[in-house]
């Protein structure tokens, strides 16, 4: 069996990001993936600016009484501070030449004279630069926004549209093709008999491809005859880069993936020592065109299909999809639980659950059908080939979220 950073290897050897591109408005660009570097043409914040709504001051003034000599509202631009004086300065307006800090409103005492002139009595002590945003402080002019290969998030669309960027330039959606084989499988809302179960993996699956961006083509259930694999993969070849399906990839006589992908093209089936989720195949499936898919074959137990998505095929997409981070974070936690039964081969994911006091809490049933271990989790715990685990132990930990969602 491959080690998973053994399979990881092989399998991000192969990636190759589509070259087409598109400009989009940044508003609709939320989950696409950069192209090219975004420079900024401009400095953010595009001059000093205050931090604060208060008094834009000369240092030096501290603990004098100084008139106000103007108001300065963001989105208006100052005369220079006058000599012996203060301005009136509101959150994110620009400072005036010759102020050199900002106090804020509630650190000073004001009075009004006879003519109505404003004057404002200064803290003791003032350090100079306070509470000032530094033009550019943010974002240089000509400096880089964002990296090319950047999925592009909220704070990503936001902080390009900071610098000005009305459409941003970003690769394609990455095509994938996705079916289950089985034929126990039903889809819910129809009768259920005996010896069926309802297909979960469809949902999962497609769910997790549409959280990386990807466009799905559903293609259902296929069933368990090599015609109807062989045809169901030349279909889901034409048009998708990559071929997704689970089941059906082990070693059975209705296994009938391995046969088809290796009569429309190459596979590599892979052992890997993970558990849940030893089964797992790659490949790739010829098109008419003399191109080619790739293809991915998950187990069909649901977490086993569930967590060698996250593990193996999700770094895959990432790459393909011209993603320059794969690689999730791992944290440690304590153990709330003890675990004495491990895999002397094979590197186990555990589903836990952060509990109130900082530890973790173990599912009691980790098995591969057992999929509402997957909906108690938040992180999968990694426990190397032979490890066992006592309470109060510091486990390392993969975020479920992080890894559903786009890095």
């Amino acid at each position: 069996m491959l080690t998973l950073a053994e399979a990881l290897e092989r399998l991000l050897a192969g990636a190759v990001a589509p070259a087409e591109r598109e400009i989009l408005p940044t508003a609709e660009a939320l989950g696409r993936v950069l192209a090219e570097d975004l420079i900024s043409p401009v400095a953010v914040p595009p001059a000093d600016n205050g931090a604060m709504d208060g008094y834009a001051v000369r240092a030096a003034d501290a603990g004098l009484e100084r008139a106000v000599s103007q108001r300065v509202p963001a989105g208006s631009w100052p005369e220079p501070l006058a000599p012996d004086s203060v301005a009136r300065l509101f959150t994110g307006a620009p400072l005036p030449p010759g102020a050199d800090a900002v106090v804020m409103q509630e650190h000073c005492r004001t009075r009004e004279d006879e003519s109505g002139r404003v004057w404002v009595r200064l803290p003791d002590a003032i350090a100079a630069g306070q509470h000032v945003r530094r033009r550019g402080e943010d974002i240089a002019v000509g400096g880089t926004v964002l990296r090319a290969g950047t999925a592009l998030g909220p704070a990503a669309l936001g902080l390009a549209a900071s610098a000005g960027a009305a459409q941003l330039l970003v690769r394609r959606r990455l095509r994938v093709a996705l079916f289950s084989t089985g034929d126990e499988l039903v889809m819910p809302g129809q009768p259920l008999p005996p010896g069926a179960i309802y297909n979960s993996n469809r949902y999962t699956l497609r769910a997790l491809l549409e959280a990386l961006g990807c466009a799905v083509q559903d293609l259902g259930v296929v069933p368990d005859r090599l015609d109807a694999t062989v045809a169901a993969l030349r279909e889901a070849a034409q048009g998708n880069d990559l071929i997704l399906t689970s089941g059906g990839v082990s070693v059975g006589e209705e296994d009938h993936v391995k046969p088809a992908v290796q009569q429309l093209g190459r596979l590599e089936l892979w052992q890997v020592a993970i558990k849940p989720g030893k089964p797992f195949a790659q490949g790739a499936v010829r098109r008419a065109d003399g191109g080619e898919a790739l293809f991915v074959g998950l187990p069909g137990n649901p977490v086993s299909s569930f967590v060698t998505f996250l593990l193996l095929a999700r770094p895959l997409l990432l790459a393909c999809m011209g993603v320059r981070a794969t690689a999730p974070r791992r944290v440690r936690l304590p153990a709330g639980f003890a675990w004495t039964r491990p895999d002397p081969k094979r590197q186990e994911f555990l589903r836990v659950r952060l509990q109130a006091d900082g530890s973790l809490a173990l599912h009691p049933n980790q098995g591969s059908g057992v999929l509402s271990s997957l909906a108690f989790a938040d992180y999968l715990a990694v426990l190397a080939p032979g490890l066992a685990v006592q309470p109060g132990d510091a486990l390392e930990v993969l975020s479920l979220l992080e890894l559903t969602t786009l890095p």
